[in-house]
Protein backbone atom coordinates (compact mmCIF):
# COMPACT_ATOMS: atom_id res chain seq x y z
CA UNK A 1 0.00 0.00 0.00
CA UNK A 2 2.96 2.64 0.86
CA UNK A 3 5.20 3.87 -2.04
CA UNK A 4 7.24 5.60 0.41
CA UNK A 5 7.57 7.34 3.26
CA UNK A 6 9.65 10.75 4.41
CA UNK A 7 10.03 12.07 7.60
CA UNK A 8 11.75 15.72 8.75
CA UNK A 9 14.79 16.12 10.42
CA UNK A 10 16.30 18.72 12.71
CA UNK A 11 20.16 17.71 11.59
CA UNK A 12 19.81 16.31 8.06
CA UNK A 13 23.29 15.11 8.33
CA UNK A 14 23.24 13.47 11.89
CA UNK A 15 20.12 11.93 10.80
CA UNK A 16 21.77 10.35 7.80
CA UNK A 17 24.88 8.73 9.60
CA UNK A 18 22.59 7.27 11.73
CA UNK A 19 20.23 5.89 8.97
CA UNK A 20 23.53 4.91 6.76
CA UNK A 21 24.11 2.74 9.76
CA UNK A 22 21.33 0.90 11.06
CA UNK A 23 19.47 0.62 7.55
CA UNK A 24 22.60 -1.43 6.60
CA UNK A 25 22.37 -4.26 8.50
CA UNK A 26 18.76 -4.51 7.16
CA UNK A 27 19.98 -4.17 3.43
CA UNK A 28 18.71 -1.07 3.13
CA UNK A 29 21.09 1.66 1.53
CA UNK A 30 21.57 5.27 0.63
CA UNK A 31 20.19 5.14 -3.08
CA UNK A 32 19.41 8.82 -3.57
CA UNK A 33 20.87 12.06 -2.48
CA UNK A 34 19.86 15.65 -3.24
CA UNK A 35 21.56 17.27 -0.98
CA UNK A 36 19.94 17.71 2.24
CA UNK A 37 17.50 15.32 0.84
CA UNK A 38 18.65 11.52 1.18
CA UNK A 39 16.34 8.53 -0.27
CA UNK A 40 16.89 4.83 1.40
CA UNK A 41 15.49 1.57 0.40
CA UNK A 42 16.71 -1.53 -1.81
CA UNK A 43 17.33 -0.77 -5.42
CA UNK A 44 15.83 -0.14 -7.88
CA UNK A 45 13.98 2.91 -5.73
CA UNK A 46 14.22 4.48 -2.51
CA UNK A 47 10.78 4.14 -0.15
CA UNK A 48 12.35 5.94 2.97
CA UNK A 49 13.37 9.45 3.00
CA UNK A 50 15.07 11.94 5.08
CA UNK A 51 15.27 15.46 4.81
CA UNK A 52 15.29 19.14 6.71
CA UNK A 53 12.35 20.50 9.06
CA UNK A 54 11.11 22.75 6.79
CA UNK A 55 7.33 23.19 7.20
CA UNK A 56 4.84 22.88 10.92
CA UNK A 57 6.08 23.45 14.25
CA UNK A 58 6.77 21.28 17.24
CA UNK A 59 7.91 17.57 17.23
CA UNK A 60 5.38 15.06 16.73
CA UNK A 61 7.03 11.61 17.20
CA UNK A 62 6.63 8.62 14.73
CA UNK A 63 7.13 5.10 14.53
CA UNK A 64 8.82 3.61 11.87
CA UNK A 65 9.65 -0.27 11.50
CA UNK A 66 11.67 -1.42 8.93
CA UNK A 67 11.19 -5.14 8.01
CA UNK A 68 14.59 -7.54 8.90
CA UNK A 69 15.30 -10.79 6.81
CA UNK A 70 16.58 -12.71 10.14
CA UNK A 71 16.76 -11.50 13.54
CA UNK A 72 20.33 -11.74 13.26
CA UNK A 73 19.41 -8.85 11.19
CA UNK A 74 17.21 -7.16 13.68
CA UNK A 75 20.23 -7.30 16.44
CA UNK A 76 22.96 -6.34 14.10
CA UNK A 77 20.52 -2.84 13.90
CA UNK A 78 20.06 -2.55 17.05
CA UNK A 79 24.02 -2.77 17.89
CA UNK A 80 24.38 -0.38 14.79
CA UNK A 81 21.90 2.24 16.73
CA UNK A 82 23.42 1.66 20.05
CA UNK A 83 26.76 2.37 18.53
CA UNK A 84 25.77 5.42 16.78
CA UNK A 85 24.28 7.01 20.08
CA UNK A 86 20.79 5.63 20.23
CA UNK A 87 18.58 5.72 23.29
CA UNK A 88 17.37 2.15 23.59
CA UNK A 89 13.48 1.70 23.84
CA UNK A 90 13.61 -2.01 23.72
CA UNK A 91 16.37 -4.94 23.67
CA UNK A 92 15.99 -7.53 21.13
CA UNK A 93 13.37 -9.73 21.60
CA UNK A 94 10.21 -11.90 20.91
CA UNK A 95 7.05 -9.87 21.41
CA UNK A 96 4.48 -12.71 21.10
CA UNK A 97 1.11 -10.67 21.93
CA UNK A 98 1.68 -9.03 18.54
CA UNK A 99 2.22 -12.80 17.07
CA UNK A 100 4.29 -15.60 18.04
CA UNK A 101 7.34 -14.94 15.79
CA UNK A 102 7.65 -11.23 16.18
CA UNK A 103 10.84 -10.11 16.90
CA UNK A 104 12.07 -6.99 17.11
CA UNK A 105 14.05 -3.87 18.91
CA UNK A 106 13.07 -0.57 19.08
CA UNK A 107 15.37 2.56 19.53
CA UNK A 108 15.11 6.51 19.10
CA UNK A 109 16.43 8.50 16.45
CA UNK A 110 18.60 11.70 16.62
CA UNK A 111 15.17 13.32 16.23
CA UNK A 112 13.01 11.38 18.76
CA UNK A 113 11.15 8.91 16.59
CA UNK A 114 10.52 5.47 17.19
CA UNK A 115 12.43 3.45 14.81
CA UNK A 116 11.99 -0.42 14.92
CA UNK A 117 13.44 -3.06 13.08
CA UNK A 118 11.40 -6.18 12.93
CA UNK A 119 11.34 -9.77 12.17
CA UNK A 120 8.24 -12.31 11.45
CA UNK A 121 9.67 -15.53 10.80
CA UNK A 122 10.81 -18.01 13.28
CA UNK A 123 14.51 -19.03 14.10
Amino acid sequence: MLDHLSIQCSDPTTSAGFYDAVLAPLGGTRLMDFGPVIGYGTPPMPDFWIGPHDSGEGFRESHIAFTAPDRGSVRAFFDAAVAAGAEVLHEPRLWPDYHPNYFGAFVRDPDGNNVEAVCHVPE
